[in-house]
């Protein structure tokens, strides 16, 4: 249990509440907290494991949801992505903390049987993707590992995973959950982390743009209502305010921007930048939280196919121009060599990826003024898209990229910088760049031929070592490692409240490991069969995720309910609807 006693709310004594349904629920949550003291791992699992069947059982309304909340046309292959970030990690993501759960409950570590191994400065990792059969059937080619902190080795990652299930009983009071507007799954992903990894029970208020989903997540989520642990709430920012600010809250996880935490946590105005400045909080409790940033994609040169161009042009396109652009680690800036003999051809290919991938209609709140800022500051960066809603930045001397490094747009905005070096220079180069100059640590790419890994050898695991991001993708999209349950998520450690940049903590991170650096997310260079032919150990088609994929709708909804239920007999039509994308 929580070891303070609830102290009264902060609203003034005899008075109304401004917002009596908030305090309505955080009280159940009070009452809630002693129930979810006295559950024994096994019945958490069992909660889990209704989740999860829920979450399937309701993944069509989910998506349906999503799709009128984005403005989609229902018949477009764009609504695989609802599947894929909405229903999809849920369900695996349930079933992950589920297998921790009983890992735990029979006196094992969730790390017994992992396999770790090592990574640069010492370092100790655990392998998070793939884990079974059918990971290396479904996702071929693709891995994930987590980076342990400098200095802990296996014994002791299998010790202290687990975190605080490791003492189901001592519980840690109420804690906030402020939702996503983006992506749907984010919001019920983080109050399970919250309830698991952090014994707390939750707040959940909805992001306003996401309320449409309020009637889902209620049915999805009822096992953790009915017994007090969950309660949901909506509303905008007043509401937000007296939430986090309230006596019975304990701690607070947001995700949003970091202008949107230094507001919660400083205040606002001249007031809000003083607090700032001076680190002296009006938050007088702990916040944890998943910002974004400026996420880069670096392009090592080497020798390219025409088909590979083509196919790494359409790759970061959709790195962009997944969900509209407005993702927390949507690739904003193309790192790339001058001295690449192939750096045009490449450059032309994606900006005809850009203008060419299918339309959508801008929904997230702010779009239009936030490109017309983009505009603004870069006057001669070309227009694309249907209707002239993408804009792409080349061509400019290494000074004038500066607004594109250190603003968010949260919009279909994408730069390319040049450098003028090759090799393993141009990496040492690209590393140094978006470690110093970027905003922001929660993802970044790498595209770069097996050739070309390969010839750099050590070099290339040293630049793996010295990039500062939470999550890196080598040949793959970081938001692999979003969909990756078992895989953590957040900014790189070590920021702080008045320096926050991507946030403070990490979430997903179903095997519960204790104090995670990173995750590297690997793939393959080339879909299949051109892989295969390549001699690259995949035979994975063009990626579900894709904006360009034709079948998207389809195979997401089968994987769906294959996290559902996995069996043999799904896979054949998830294979035939991923290999016509």
């Amino acid at each position: 249990m929580s070891t303070s006693e609830p102290e009264a709310t902060s609203t003034t004594p005899g008075a109304a509440s401004p917002h009596p349904e908030v305090d309505a629920a955080l009280a159940d949550l009070a009452e809630g907290e002693k129930t979810w003291a006295d559950l024994s791992r096994a019945d958490r699992r069992e909660l889990l494991d209704k989740v999860h069947d829920l979450t399937v059982q309701h993944a069509a309304d989910w998506v349906d949801a999503a799709v009128a909340i984005k403005g989609l046309d229902p018949k477009s292959p764009l609504v695989g992505e609802e599947w894929m970030s909405g229903p999809y990690p849920l369900a695996t993501g349930t079933a992950a903390l589920s297998a921790s759960l009983a890992k735990l409950e029979s006196g094992a570590s969730p790390l017994d049987g992992a396999t770790f191994g090592t990574a640069p400065g010492g370092r100790t990792t655990v392998k998070a993707l793939p884990l079974n059969i059918f990971d290396k059937l479904l996702l071929s080619g693709f891995s994930a590992d987590v980076w342990l902190q400098p200095g802990i080795d296996r014994a002791t990652a299998q010790r202290d995973a687990g975190l605080a299930q490791r003492d189901p009983s001592r519980t840690q009071g109420i804690g906030v959950v402020l939702g996503a507007g983006n992506i749907t799954s984010i919001a019920p992903l983080d109050t399970l982390y919250e309830l698991i990894a952090h014994n707390r029970v939750v707040a959940l208020k909805l992001n306003p743009i996401t309320d449409r989903l309020l009637p889902v997540l209620t049915r999805v989520l009822e096992p953790l209502i009915s017994i007090g642990a969950v309660r949901l709430l909506t509303g905008g920012a007043e509401v937000g305010t007296y939430l986090v600010h309230h006596d019975l809250v304990d701690h607070v996880h947001m995700t949003g921007s970091a202008l949107t935490h230094d507001a919660i946590v400083f205040g606002t105005g001249e007031e809000g930048a003083r607090r700032k400045a001076a680190n002296d909080p009006i938050l007088a409790k702990a916040i944890s939280s998943e910002l974004g940033g400026v996420s880069p994609t670096i392009v090592l040169p080497g020798e390219w196919s025409r088909a590979d161009i083509k196919f790494q042009a359409e790759h970061i396109a959709t790195q962009r121009l997944h969900n509209g652009g407005y993702n927390c680690v949507a690739a904003q800036a193309v790192v790339v060599s001058s001295e690449w003999k192939q750096r045009d051809e490449f450059v032309a290919a994606l900006k005809e990826a850009l203008d060419t991938a299918p339309d959508r209609a801008a929904y997230y709140p702010g779009s239009d003024s936030r490109v017309a800022g983009a505009t603004a500051s870069f006057p001669t960066a070309a227009r694309l898209g249907e209707n002239g809603g993408r804009v792409l930045v080349t061509d400019l001397e290494p000074g004038a990229y500066a607004p594109l490094l250190q603003t968010e747009y949260f919009a279909p905005v994408l730069g390319v910088i040049d450098l003028p070096h090759g090799g393993a220079e141009f990496a040492a180069h690209a590393a140094d760049l978006v470690n110093e100059d970027f905003i922001g640590t929660l993802g970044v790419n790498i595209v770069a031929a097996p050739q070309t890994i390969r010839e750099l050898g050590a070099e290339f695991d040293s630049l793996l070592e010295s990039l500062r991001y939470g999550t890196i993708a080598v040949n793959a999209w970081t938001g692999v490692g979003y969909l990756t349950a078992t895989a953590t998520w957040g900014a790189f450690p070590g920021h702080t409240l008045d320096d926050v940049q991507s946030g403070i903590g990490v979430v997903h991170n179903a095997l519960l490991i204790d104090r995670p650096e990173r995750t590297v997310v690997r793939g393959p260079f080339r879909p299949s069969p051109r892989s295969v032919l390549n001699r690259e150990m995949s035979i994975s088609p063009k990626p579900p995720w894709f904006v360009t994929n034709r079948t998207a709708a389809t195979t997401g909804r089968l994987l769906t309910g294959f996290a559902g239920a996995p069996s043999w007999t799904r896979l054949p039509a998830i294979f035939a609807s991923a290999l016509r994308g």
